[in-house]
């Protein structure tokens, strides 16, 4: 593999076909225990691969592509104005005006994270459809500090890990578990977004 690497490095893909292959060959002549953890692999890997492609197909068919303008469903201009770097684009939906007033661009930054990390608290994401999600949003004009907020609050957190968490914990300890990831997520967004926008 790691020659693959050194020959083809333009070329990830061979170097990672080659490590699969030997990989598999190691598992196929060896102990039962790593025969099981190949057999769990694979079960895994047929598990995950259609949530995954129907991950891409809902962004696909919801967001559009990079290259089109607002082919999804979803227009372009709505992300941009919740959880888009410019609350000009905000304030022209809601006021029609173009003129932002400086108190809405002092906290537009805060306001944007929030909203992603407690949009990304409340949705479930399946198991690696949070990456082709992220992407189509942000293809769409989602700010990169709202996109850090969505992925750091959305696999900690969703609607049914907060009912059995609250079950088990109740109430009180639920909402200020809640209460971290969403305040959490939305000050390292707001880090990241200031720090990638220099």
């Amino acid at each position: 593999m790691i020659l693959a690497a050194v020959l083809f490095p333009e070329k990830p893909l061979v170097a990672f076909t080659v490590g699969s292959v030997v990989l598999a060959l190691l598992t196929f002549r060896s102990t039962s225990e790593m025969k099981d953890w190949r057999d769990q692999t694979w079960g895994f890997a047929k598990q995950i691969t259609p949530l995954l492609l129907g991950g891409i197909l809902a962004a696909g068919f919801f967001l559009g592509s990079p290259g089109a303008k607002d082919a999804g469903i979803v227009p372009n201009r709505w992300i941009q104005a919740l959880v888009g770097d410019d609350p000009g684009v905000f304030y022209g939906v809601v006021s029609g005006t173009g003129t932002v007033p400086g108190w809405l661009g002092m906290i537009w930054p805060v306001w944007t994270n929030f909203f992603a990390s407690l949009v990304g608290a409340f949705m479930y994401f399946a198991t690696l459809t949070e990456v082709p999600i992220v992407r189509g949003l942000m293809d769409s004009g989602m700010g990169q500090g709202p996109a850090l907020a969505l992925l750091l609050a959305g696999p900690a957190l969703s609607l049914p890990s907060m009912l059995v968490i609250n079950s088990i914990l109740g109430p009180r300890k639920t909402i200020t578990y809640v209460t971290l990831v969403v305040v959490l997520s939305t000050v390292v967004g707001v880090m990241f977004g200031a720090m990638a926008g220099r």
